[in-house]
């Protein structure tokens, strides 16, 4: 299937490389499909990981000494896709199928589609031990690159993230970051309590900034340590439209086309 350009009052509203939060609500409108609060939750983190962190020339050959980025809480994948088309990694084509039956994006992210992906995730507490993996392999081949990881707060509840923050930090691995996109949507659940002191009690280096603010998160970024490093990143789950931050009921829900049309 391919979708028909919204038009409206002789204003048509198609896909832009270069507006992202535009491209995961047409993405999530025209597809019925797609978590459009945790993309926007997490968007500002990929636009400046891809755009000033992984080498897109590396990548695009596939280099060994690559930097590479897994993410963990692939539910929100949309974010994800509307930095691949600002970046040059797929087309707007490829947005338009989003979630179609024969489509490379799908709801969640599939390494099995699209070579600049590299795990299939969405399972909660798999994209950090996956990481890991890697991290501990360029060790041990003595390649160059940074493996990030970006993982959401809900999955601090899985025991697999906390092994791995173990294995991680009893090997030393200072080219292993972790970012959590800290929106507290799970909290009613769980409370985790400080993040920052139980990631520090294993061993991790650890960071605390506002997940939205593009300076912060180049900053944090941009820190060196011998150790395995955290940034936890304080972010509202909705981001940028009103009616969706920190409203449970938009978890996974489409944008009718008069809430798309009030949004844009």
């Amino acid at each position: 299937m391919i979708y028909k350009k919204l038009t409206y009052n002789k204003l048509t509203f198609d896909f832009d490389k270069n507006n992202l939060k535009k491209n995961i609500l047409l993405c999530s409108y025209f597809s019925k499909e797609g978590h459009v609060p945790s993309a926007l939750s997490i968007l500002d983190i990929l636009d400046v990981l891809y755009g000033r962190f992984i080498n897109l020339s590396k990548l695009k050959k596939q280099c060994l000494d690559r930097d590479y980025f897994i993410l963990s809480k692939g539910h929100g994948c949309l974010a994800l896709y509307s930095v691949f088309l600002k970046y040059g990694l797929i087309s707007s084509k490829n947005l338009f199928k989003f979630c179609n039956k024969d489509s490379i994006l799908g709801g969640h992210p599939d390494s099995t589609k699209l070579k600049y992906i590299e795990a299939s995730t969405g399972s909660l507490g798999h994209g950090l031990p996956f990481s890991l993996g890697i991290s501990y392999a360029k060790k041990i081949k003595n390649l160059k690159g940074n493996v990030f990881t970006l993982i959401g707060d809900g999955e601090c509840n899985e025991g697999t993230i906390w092994e791995s923050a173990m294995i991680a930090s009893h090997h030393s691995l200072n080219n292993l970051i972790c970012l959590i996109d800290y929106n507290k949507s799970t909290n009613k659940f769980l409370n985790i309590d400080s993040l920052y002191k139980k990631f520090k009690s294993f061993g991790w280096s650890v960071d605390e900034i506002n997940g939205h603010n593009k300076n912060q998160i180049f900053s944090s970024l941009k820190k060196k340590s011998n150790l395995p490093r955290v940034i936890i990143c304080n972010t509202i789950k909705g981001k940028g439209v009103n009616f969706m931050e920190n409203n449970p009921e938009w978890h996974h829900k489409s944008l009718t086309k008069e809430e798309l049309l009030k949004i844009l």
